[in-house]
């Protein structure tokens, strides 16, 4: 989404249309055809905007026919769109069209957003959870605009407001509006292995009050459209009150993503893991676009698989990466996981090297086609974190061009040592 102030730049019918291809194409064009107006961009999530963005770096030359010629391509057939766009490409522009060309024609795509639309402030979209490992790749596009995730809500229930929306987007926190339902949290304990821990305790259900900083839990909500008690299947961390109601920081899913013996590894603990280890891309301008992952049980022992899609900071440069650097990536992401996965690993005997599979550009793009036939939301859709659905890894399996392995053993007797145990 485009916008001037509170209004959207593209018109309704153009963003309500069915053909979500075609109302993409149309509502870009209408954001650069109005680049001087538009205040601000969005999307649902960081995922969704940066699919924008992939979207732009293809279509770009054809943008530019439309605006220099004056006439939309004929591909766009929906009345809804055809309609909507007319009141906006009225006359050729080729002073504006030379002047788009020229900026996504430079050799790399740094600060494309903020090139193209001068006098945006900044970018809404959610950036919190599973969608923070998107952070580097935002503000690599955007040149320095403000990332900012103002509401946290799900399908169940609106639940909160980040009141400092201009805060860094490792600090965002959502103050729970207590009027949109009533809320209870569930205490999350995601390291079950502690000594004198029992597993037939019952889990503790707190009111909205008595939630304590620094605690994890699940919000369970009784709505008024009639859900009661309803698991939101969310963790979150309480970070501090704004007067009586509690300020909650976005963690990930309540769900294990991977486990192959005493294992579990969560969605926090995995994208903690990858956010290390893609920091080694960086020196060799590469970038980290998406990743999933899998338990391979088809040899003993099984063993994690990471499927990463890379791109590069140069346009039109090969994509070649270094299997030392990507070897090294396998152990950093191993020695970011828990004592428990890194004792599974010793001497190979438990668990087996993790190893990273890169594919080709656009297998993600697949993966998602394949979900989507499945009846998911493209509004709502976000790559998982895990693929366990055999048609959607043979996707991926697919497109593999390169396979690399951990070589070394992580060190969990000196990570124990560490955390005081």
């Amino acid at each position: 989404m485009m916008y001037r102030d509170r209004l959207h730049i593209s018109p309704h019918v153009i963003t309500t249309c069915a053909d979500t291809t075609q109302s993409m194409y149309c509502q870009l064009l209408c954001g650069l055809l109005e680049r001087d107006n538009v205040a601000r961009l969005g999307a649902p999530f960081a995922s969704s905007f940066l699919k924008v963005i992939k979207f732009l770096e293809d279509h770009w030359p054809e943008f530019c026919s439309n605006i220099r010629t004056g006439h939309l391509s004929d591909w766009i057939t929906d009345p809804q769109c055809v309609s909507g766009i007319g009141k906006f490409l009225t006359a050729p522009d080729p002073e504006l069209a030379s002047l788009i060309e020229q900026e996504c024609s430079q050799t790399s795509w740094e600060a494309i957003v903020r090139r193209l639309w001068p006098k945006a402030k900044c970018i809404e979209t959610i950036i919190t959870g599973t969608m923070a490992q998107y952070i580097p790749l935002l503000e690599f596009y955007s040149g320095g605009l403000p990332l900012t995730s103002s509401f946290y809500g799900s399908s169940e229930c609106f639940m909160g407001v980040n009141f400092n929306p201009l805060c860094k987007p490792c600090d965002v926190s959502y103050t729970i509006i207590s009027c949109m339902g009533y809320f209870e949290f569930l205490e999350v304990e995601k390291d079950h292995q502690e000594a004198g821990h029992d597993p037939t305790a019952k889990p503790v259900v707190v009111d909205l009050v008595d939630v304590k900083i620094g605690h994890d839990y699940e919000p369970v909500v009784t709505t008024f459209s009639g859900l009661y008690r309803y698991r939101v299947g969310d963790v979150l961390r309480a970070t501090g009150f704004y007067n009586n109601a509690p300020h909650f920081r976005f963690v990930g899913r309540q769900k294990v993503v991977l486990s192959i013996d005493m294992d579990k590894t969560y969605e926090e603990d995995l994208l903690k893991a990858v956010t290390n280890a893609k920091r080694l891309l960086e020196p060799h301008d590469l970038m980290l676009m998406d990743f999933t992952s899998r338990v391979d049980s088809s040899s003993f022992p099984g063993h994690y698989v990471l499927y990463w899609e890379l791109g590069s900071k140069v346009k039109d440069s090969r994509l070649e990466p270094n299997s030392d650097v990507m070897e090294e990536c396998c152990f950093t992401v191993e020695e970011s996981l828990d004592a428990v996965y890194r004792k599974g690993r010793k001497n190979d005997k438990n668990i087996g090297p993790l190893e990273i599979k890169v594919v080709k550009p656009g297998a993600f793009d697949k993966l998602m086609n394949f979900f989507l036939s499945r009846g998911s939301s493209v509004s709502q859709y976000k790559t998982p974190r895990s693929v366990t659905i055999e048609e959607a890894w043979k996707i991926l399996e697919a497109n593999v061009e390169s396979e690399f392995l951990s070589r070394k053993i992580p060190s969990w007797e000196l990570h124990e040592l560490h955390s005081g145990r």
